[in-house]
């Protein structure tokens, strides 16, 4: 396979992007097999567990499936569908009150989700996020790890709305939300062990209510939940 090797660290955006653009250019085809996790890390020079978040990366966006115990195979080389685009967001870092809109914006839709998700939501909805809610216990202190599991539970309980407006929604405004202020969510929540305890205790608690279909539990939860983190963003904001 060939990539090009990386000079920043921790760009996985950059290397999702190569991978993509081998599967678009039939380079990698549906149903091959990518190399292992360490080798794609040794050839593109990059830690391991950068590598993991390009491959969450290209999981989210349908065009790999990864395998427990490692192993991943191309499911899809069609183009996903652009984002809604939202020109303000090229001036975001400079403009603080558009952030505070995005974040309420943010509030709306996914207290939404949580509750149509847990009308909506297929058994295998239900155990990809429970997955997910493990992988995040297991993480607790890797602020890596953190990000990549609490990103993926989000996307994944807005794809178990099974509402493509939703879906299309979540990817504009929250996909380019966590762009901006990842490095602050980054040092001082996920790399908190005491704060990601308690995100993991409330992602927990948001999942309990849609696999229990308790739609009411479900909005409440996931709104309290984003109340926390907007909490702990504001002191930097």
């Amino acid at each position: 396979m060939e990539v090009t090797r990386l000079s920043k660290r921790n760009h996985y955006e950059e290397i999702a992007e190569q991978l993509k653009r081998l599967i678009l250019d039939g380079k990698l085809k549906v149903g091959d097999k990518l190399p292992s996790t360490k080798d794609m890390s040794e050839q593109f020079g990059v830690g391991r567990s950068t590598m993991r978040e390009a491959l969450s990366a290209l999981k989210a966006m349908g065009y790999i499936e990864i395998r427990q115990g490692g192993g991943c195979t191309v499911i899809s080389s069609a183009p996903v569908s652009a984002p809604v685009e939202l020109p303000e967001l090229e001036t975001l870092r400079m403009n603080r009150e558009t952030l505070l809109e995005l974040l309420e914006a943010r509030h709306a839709l996914e207290v939404s989700n949580a509750s149509i998700a847990a009308e909506k939501a297929t058994p295998e909805d239900i155990a990809l996020l429970q997955g997910l809610v493990r992988e995040m216990e297991a993480a607790i202190g890797d602020d890596l790890e953190g990000e990549r599991t609490d990103l993926l539970f989000h996307l994944t309980l807005a794809k178990a709305t099974h509402n493509s407006i939703m879906l299309r929604l979540f990817e504009s405004i929250v996909g380019q939300l966590e762009t901006v202020i990842r490095d602050i969510r980054r040092v001082e929540i996920y790399a908190n062990h005491s704060v990601a305890e308690r995100l993991y205790s409330e992602h927990l608690a948001i999942f309990e209510a849609v696999s229990e279909r308790d739609a009411a539990a479900a909005s409440q939860r996931m709104k309290a939940h984003l109340e926390h983190v907007v909490s702990n963003l504001m002191r930097y904001l």
